[in-house]
């Protein structure tokens, strides 16, 4: 099938194909928004805790501090607010810590519901247009008073090609939307597990001084 006859096909499909058209430009922006988000995160992150806690592991507050600031991600704004902390419980620094992450993770899973929400409606719009179309059939019908392939083919042809539509945009919006999900829980799950190493280092760090304290 060339472009022409794909062409022919889409002004077949009626106006219900304008907004299944405008709905898949949003789905693919979105997703080659997100990808481009999400590229090399899950490294980066992986790198920024490792070097971070050799550097707490150290007693180098300072470096840790210079690492996250220069990392310019969202867990290394996480540990930084961690480490505008001092001398609270484990409990208390788990809540702030977990505050932030989620506010990380809600980030990441921006403009994924507009991508489900397309996926969902799709072929309900779809439907719509194969219900227009077969509308126009019968009027065809009435028009000519009488029946024949020849009589209903546009209906026919315009109930068919709304109804293609809408279920190629849905399922192509909900595939992109399973994968952004997975990809957002996976990054979800690196955050959760780097700052658990984080907040080791951190309690390390502050158990040290607090044992130069006493000896002293």
């Amino acid at each position: 099938m060339d472009a022409q006859t794909l062409l022919q096909l889409l002004q077949d499909g009626g106006l219900t194909v304008y907004p299944l058209g405008v709905g898949s430009v949003i789905v693919v922006s979105i997703v080659i928004e997100r990808w481009w988000r999400f590229r090399g995160i899950e490294e980066s992150t992986r790198a920024l805790t490792h070097s971070t806690v050799d550097a707490l592991v150290a007693r180098d507050v300072e470096t840790a501090k210079t690492l996250c600031e220069k990392a310019g991600t969202s867990v290394g704004d996480i540990y930084l607010e961690a480490m505008r902390w001092k001398n609270i419980q484990l409990e208390d620094l788990e809540r702030v810590m977990a505050t932030s992450r989620q506010e990380a993770v809600s980030g990441l899973g921006r403009g994924v519901w507009l991508i489900g929400t397309i996926g969902s409606l799709a072929p309900y719009v779809g439907l719509f247009g194969t219900v227009v179309g077969i509308i126009r059939a019968f009027q065809d019908m009435a028009e000519h008073g009488a029946g024949g392939f020849e009589v209903v083919a546009a209906g026919i042809s315009e109930a068919l090609v709304a109804t293609a539509a809408g279920l190629f945009v849905a399922i192509m919006a909900l595939f992109f939307f399973n994968i952004l999900q997975v990809r957002t829980t996976a990054i979800s799950k690196t955050y959760a597990r780097s700052c658990e190493r984080f907040i080791q280092a951190l309690l390390y760090v502050e158990s040290s001084e607090g044992d130069t304290g006493t000896e002293a």
